[in-house]
C-alpha cells in the first residue's frame, strides 16, 4: 500500500527573503516532498497557502493519509474552515505532523487545546537531536542523536500537553533544552510534532531529518477506514441495544427521532 502523504507551507519565506530561497529554491515543501518520494512506499503532493481553499480541499484531504504542515509567518491567515476540515479528518484517522514553527498554527492549537507556547532564540547555535526513545520506530535508523550545525533554539517550558511518548530531546549550544519530538493521537488520527526546521538553515536537506520524516510518515498512517460515524454523534435507539432493555426515566426524544442526549 503507498501511503499518500501531503506537505503543506506557507511559502512565504521562500518568495520574498533570498537567503531563505537560495537553500529551499522551489520552496521547503518541495524539498520535504522530494525527501519523502525516495521510500517507495510514499507518494507525496504539495499544497501551500496562496491555493484556493489553501490547497486543501475536502476531496483532496479524503484522499490524503498523512498531511505535513508548515508554517511561521502567516498563521492567522489559515482559514478556520480549513482548520475545522483538517482538524475532523484527523479525528477521522489521517496523520498529521507538525514541523517546527507550525506549534504555533491554528491547527495545532485547536487539536492541543493550549497556548503551544516556548522559548526561543535565533543566533545560529548547535543543536544536537537526542534520540531518547531510540527503539521507537520514528528514531529507526537515526542513531544517538542528530547533529545540526545551525539551528534556531527552541526552549522549555513547552505549553503542550503531556505527550503520549517523547521521541527527541533537543540541546542547544546555549544550555536549553527541548522536547523536540513529541506523539500525540486525536480520535483516531495519530500526530508528531518535530521542531528542527528554521527556514534559513538547510535542515530539511539533512540526510537523517529525512529519514525521521519518511518514519514519521510512517508511523503516523492509519490503515483502517475513515472513523467518520461517531463524529456525527450518532443515537442508538432501544430497538439497537445489543441487549435487551426497557426504557425508564423521561427522555427529551421521541423514539426514532434524531438528536444529541
Amino acid at each position: 500500500m503507498t501511503i499518500r502523504a501531503v506537505v503543506w507551507n506557507e511559502f512565504l519565506h521562500e518568495r520574498h527573503d533570498a537567503e531563505v530561497r537560495a537553500i529551499y529554491p522551489d520552496g521547503i515543501h518541495a524539498t520535504i516532498a522530494r525527501a519523502l518520494a525516495v521510500d517507495g512506499g510514499i507518494s507525496a503532493a504539495t499544497a501551500t497557502l496562496d491555493q484556493p481553499e489553501h490547497g486543501l480541499s475536502q476531496g483532496l484531504l479524503d484522499a490524503t493519509d498523512v498531511l505535513l504542515w508548515w508554517g511561521h509567518r502567516a498563521h492567522g491567515d489559515v482559514s478556520d474552515d480549513i482548520v475545522r476540515r483538517v482538524q475532523q479528518r484527523v479525528a477521522e484517522g489521517m496523520g498529521l505532523i507538525v514541523l517546527h514553527s507550525g506549534h504555533f498554527s491554528k491547527i495545532f492549537k485547536t487539536l492541543m487545546g493550549s497556548p503551544c507556547s516556548l522559548r526561543w532564540r535565533e543566533a545560529g547555535e548547535k543543536e544536537r537531536v537526542w534520540a531518547i526513545n531510540p527503539s521507537h520506530p520514528i528514531a529507526r535508523g537515526i542513531g544517538p542523536c542528530i547533529e545540526l550545525p545551525n539551528g534556531e533554539m527552541y526552549g522549555e517550558p513547552f505549553l503542550v500537553p503531556e505527550p503520549l511518548e517523547t521521541v527527541f530531546i533537543s540541546w542547544f549550544e546555549g544550555g536549553e533544552v527541548f522536547r523536540s519530538g513529541l506523539t500525540y493521537q486525536r480520535g483516531a488520527g495519530r500526530i508528531f510534532y518535530f521542531s528542527p526546521g528554521h527556514e534559513t538553515y538547510p535542515i530539511y536537506h539533512d540526510a537523517a531529518i529525512q529519514q525521521v520524516l519518511r518514519n514519521a510518515v510512517h508511523w503516523a498512517h492509519n490503515p483502517a477506514p475513515a472513523w467518520k460515524d461517531v463524529s456525527d454523534a450518532p443515537n442508538v435507539p432501544i430497538e439497537r441495544a445489543r441487549e435487551r432493555i426497557v426504557q425508564q426515566g423521561a427522555t427529551l426524544h421521541k423514539p426514532g427521532e434524531a438528536g444529541l442526549r
